[in-house]
């Protein structure tokens, strides 16, 4: 079954949706802080139950699977028409958008992967020789941050997909007009006339 523009850009914003939810949820469920256990020359820092790390990683991957989704969408031959990337990357409002998408689905993975990275080292490297340590966490604000910059790259990937049906479908009316001026001309070299004058 080919897949249409409205279900590539339904496919793209529901990701890039699902990839905000895990990233909003994984902020709001992070902890502000261990607790400090003393022991002989160290300091275990207890964490309580954080999903974050979990939630930060399924938002890192579903920003990734929009992201792919929409670089995919802006180039698939749509009713078996492909059109030329170079077709597509001279309209410069395309050429704007296309750029803001990727930078800003690399701005949300920065985002989500710094905290996300960071709570997990927290978590697994719990033993501190720092006995002043007061068990931080991540930044806070960051996987919230990287949250909203996602579902903003989903949104850039929507307008870059309408951008691209746009200039998709004036290169297509183009070539058909073409096709047509083509089949519709007559040269001279086509008819005899009698005498074998023209």
């Amino acid at each position: 079954m080919a897949v249409t523009i409205k279900q590539a850009a339904l496919i793209v914003a529901f990701l890039g949706v699902l990839s905000f939810i895990f990233g909003v949820v994984a902020e709001n469920k992070k902890p502000a802080a261990g607790t400090p256990i003393s022991r002989k020359g160290v300091v275990i820092c207890k964490y309580p139950s954080d999903p974050s790390v979990v939630l930060g990683y399924l938002s890192v991957a579903f920003l990734i699977f929009s992201t792919i989704a929409g670089y995919w969408s802006l180039f698939y031959p749509y009713k078996g028409k492909s059109v030329p990337q170079s077709v597509l990357f001279r309209s410069t409002s395309f050429f704007v958008f296309f750029n803001i998408a990727l930078f800003t689905g690399g701005l949300a993975a920065t985002l989500l992967l710094w905290p996300t990275i960071t709570e997990h080292l927290h978590l697994i490297r719990n033993v501190h020789h720092n006995l002043t340590t007061e068990c931080p966490t991540a930044k806070t604000g960051l996987l919230g941050g990287g949250a909203f910059v996602s579902l903003d790259s989903a949104l850039f990937w929507l307008v870059a997909l309408m951008l691209a049906d746009n200039a998709r479908e004036d290169h297509l009316d183009e070539v058909e007009k073409d096709g047509k001026a083509d089949h519709g001309q007559v040269t001279t070299d086509e008819y005899l006339v009698k005498g074998g004058t023209v």
